[in-house]
């Protein structure tokens, strides 16, 4: 990577870094809210619309992360699962864009992580990024459910887990209900892995919150002690 191509993406940062959290919160919640639904509806036509979404969420993670690794990992990624969808070469092609997609969300989530809890003001755009990586947590174990799903039989009772247009909506809906301890019954984790992959995002479903505003006071009241002149009083 050259000189001036890097400080190009350092201005680019220090300019729209937190901006593009509030971004990137928006494109995801409209993968997840709309094109998925949609796609478990039947309409069809909006699979397009969610790998330029999530080409939009790769750039924008580039812009805030500046980390060349970060970009390699995440492009390949998709590339690789732009390629499982087109020509459909394995005969594990779910597994196959699961892993993409769940190496593209871990990383994801490690560059929203530094933005959202590294030193500097707390900003709304930052609160917004918070909202983003606790989007991406219920994503990662959405995927985890798809292995476990796809690798036991009857690991869970009350989910279907055939390949279709509906897949990723019924997976996003465990994730959630998991995540905030909803449990409405009607999916029942059986497999041991199984349980034990719900019950670990039911404990992070309850930490989270709590972590984020004890960081995000402890940022605030960082920022202002730094911000405050220093005087001294002569006597």
């Amino acid at each position: 990577m050259s000189a001036g191509y890097l400080r190009e993406l350092l201005h680019l940062r220090r300019r729209y870094s937190d901006w593009l959290l509030t971004l990137l919160t928006i494109l995801l919640l409209l993968i997840m809210f709309v094109i998925l639904p949609l796609q478990a509806a039947g309409v069809t036509g909006f699979q397009g619309f969610g790998l330029v979404a999530l080409l939009a969420i790769i750039a924008g993670a580039m812009v805030i992360s500046v980390n060349p690794r970060a970009l390699a990992v995440m492009s390949i990624a998709f590339i690789t699962n732009l390629f499982v969808i087109i020509f459909q070469p394995f005969p594990y092609d779910v597994h196959m864009v699961a892993g993409c997609w769940l190496i593209i969300t871990l990383t994801l989530g490690m560059v929203v992580t530094r933005a959202v809890f590294g030193r500097g003001r707390v900003t709304h755009h930052r609160i917004t990024g918070a909202v983003l990586l606790y989007l991406l947590i219920a994503l990662v174990f959405m995927l985890l459910f798809s292995f476990v799903g796809l690798s036991f039989d009857k690991a869970f009772s009350g989910l279907t887990l055939e390949y279709d247009s509906a897949l990723a909506s019924r997976l996003l809906y465990l994730s959630f209900i998991t995540l905030t301890s909803t449990g409405y019954g009607d999916i029942v984790p059986v497999h041991p892995l199984a349980r034990s992959l719900c019950s670990m995002e039911a404990i992070i479903g309850q930490l989270y919150p709590s972590i984020l505003l004890a960081r995000l006071v402890t940022l605030e009241l960082t920022a202002n002690k730094i911000s405050k002149p220093t005087s001294c009083v002569r006597r």
